[in-house]
């Protein structure tokens, strides 16, 4: 007998979109491969002064 109580896979991870737009992937951009998570106006390497790093540094207890 069958488990009929097994719920099939939904991907959770596609975005919401307003209605009538489209979610932007690979197949629908004018780019091959994965699209930068910082915009197309961004360009690396960055200055070093527009980095937001701070080196740590540890005091040494003596």
């Amino acid at each position: 007998m069958v488990n009929k109580s097994k719920k099939p896979y939904v991907d959770n991870g596609w975005p919401q979109v307003a209605n009538g737009d489209h979610a932007v992937t690979e197949l629908s951009s004018t780019r091959s491969g994965s699209l930068s998570p910082y915009g197309e106006e961004t360009e690396f390497p960055l200055p070093v002064d527009q980095l937001p790093y701070v080196h740590p540094h540890t005091v040494i207890n003596r």
